[in-house]
């Protein structure tokens, strides 16, 4: 799909997100099977949506439901999938790692969906998967994540470390800094990140300054700001990948304590437009996230999604990049289904290899490890709560799943159009 087709085009020709699916259409017997799928009878197809909607992760995972239902919407209103219309039946992870696994497993089991739409933090992502691969049913998965996985059962619309982590601290290192504070919510994600980083730092010739975590949905970062004004004294860079409401006490009190831009810029991967909008603008002014997609994207396909959202959820909100991958995935899997003629899984897995999808983000293509292409984008936040663009990549950037810079995963791959090759192969030197 090529950018800047029109709305009723756009509608009726773009697809896709989450493939793959048993829609375990009721066997007599009430139990799932691995290869039926959503083409009996019915006049629907129903397709899990499972986030955070209380908790901590509240405050990101609510939008990104919203995404998901107007791709849903839009699909339905220019005639559905197969001829059928997709049913959505939303489920609160309610910010609890267990609790995801627990309705994970009843979407599958009792609904018998076709496939999940879900989850934000990567420690939801470890609880489900095993639900997810024991089963053998498909999650597509919409948020930057740190990488070093690549399963069968899930499609990752978000970037791999190489599509954001890599290239922010690239750009930190040429334009703010060598010393580097890292700091980040305690669990997988935020953990792994700042090996990747520590080890990038390395390799390029920066320095880790110091180090610190936050549990999930603690305010207490007093004692973190204390540390990184003794680690750096005459200001440096900080890396942030603390999520969820952690983020609104850290950048409050770090600009109370004077830990201003411009002598302590900030480099977030979990900070985007909704987060701005909640914090308060005033309180970021300055700082930077890396992403793959911006409200402020200047294209005719982000047009059309702003004006879409805006429309169906208010001119107040704003968009931002796990929505719009999580919008996209939806498209994504409609291509899948209707280019495999149906709701299976095996199908549907291999059909989503090489779905390609004019983004509001830009082009994207899905790699045979079942990550999309990205472009990658640095943000400057302002005023009015919008991100300037002031780096970006001149095309997508192809995903990498095992990290280069980590010696235990340097010189992996993933490929699952490759049944010889699988998840994660030693690719052959070049």
């Amino acid at each position: 799909m090529v950018s800047g087709l029109g709305r009723r085009k756009f509608l009726l020709y773009s697809s896709a997100a989450l493939g793959t699916s048993l829609l375990l259409k009721a066997c007599a017997d009430g139990e799932t099977s691995a290869t039926s799928g959503a083409s009996g009878g019915e006049d629907t197809i129903k397709v899990g949506i499972l986030h955070s909607l209380t908790g901590t992760m509240a405050i990101s995972e609510t939008t990104v439901v919203e995404a998901e239902k107007l791709a849903i919407k839009e699909i339905n209103e220019a005639g559905g999938v197969l001829g059928k219309k997709i049913e959505p039946i939303v489920e609160d992870g309610a910010s609890d790692w267990p609790t995801f696994a627990e309705k994970a497993a009843k979407l599958i089991d009792k609904d018998q969906v076709a496939t999940i739409f879900g989850c934000w933090t990567s420690a939801s992502r470890k609880a489900v998967l095993p639900v997810f691969e024991s089963k053998d049913h498909m999650l597509w998965y919409p948020v930057q994540y740190e990488g070093q996985e690549c399963s069968k059962n899930i499609f990752y619309t978000g970037a791999a470390p190489n599509q954001q982590i890599e290239p922010a601290v690239e750009w930190l290192l040429k334009n703010k800094g060598k010393k580097f504070f890292l700091v980040g919510s305690d669990y997988v994600f935020p953990r792994t990140a700042n090996t990747i980083i520590k080890e990038q730092l390395k390799a390029l010739g920066g320095e880790t300054v110091g180090e610190d975590y936050l549990p999930l949905g603690n305010t207490e970062v007093t004692p973190i700001i204390s540390k990184i004004k003794a680690a750096l004294p005459d200001g440096g860079v900080i890396f942030n990948s603390l999520n969820g409401d952690s983020n609104v006490a850290f950048f409050k009190q770090l600009k109370g304590a004077g830990l201003t831009p411009d002598k302590y810029p900030t480099m977030s991967v979990s900070i985007a437009e909704e987060e701005v909008r909640q914090i308060g603008p005033e309180f970021l002014i300055g700082q930077y996230a890396a992403w793959n997609y911006f409200q402020s994207v200047d294209s005719l396909d982000n047009k059309q999604f702003v004006e879409a959202f805006k429309a169906e959820y208010g001119e107040d909100r704003v968009t931002n990049d796990p929505m719009e991958a999580a919008y996209i995935m939806v498209y994504l899997w409609k291509q899948a289904v209707e280019q495999a003629g149906t709701t299976d899984l095996e199908p549907v897995r291999k059909a989503a290899i090489g779905q390609k999808f004019g983004a509001p983000e830009g082009p994207v293509e899905m790699y045979p490890n079942h990550h999309i292409s990205k472009t990658v984008r640095i943000g400057e936040i302002q005023a009015d709560g919008q991100f300037k663009i002031v780096s970006s990549t001149p095309k997508p950037v192809a995903p990498i799943p095992w990290n280069q810079y980590v010696a235990e995963t340097k010189g992996y791959g993933c490929d699952w159009s490759d049944p010889n090759k699988g998840g994660k192969y030693k690719k052959e030197k070049a």
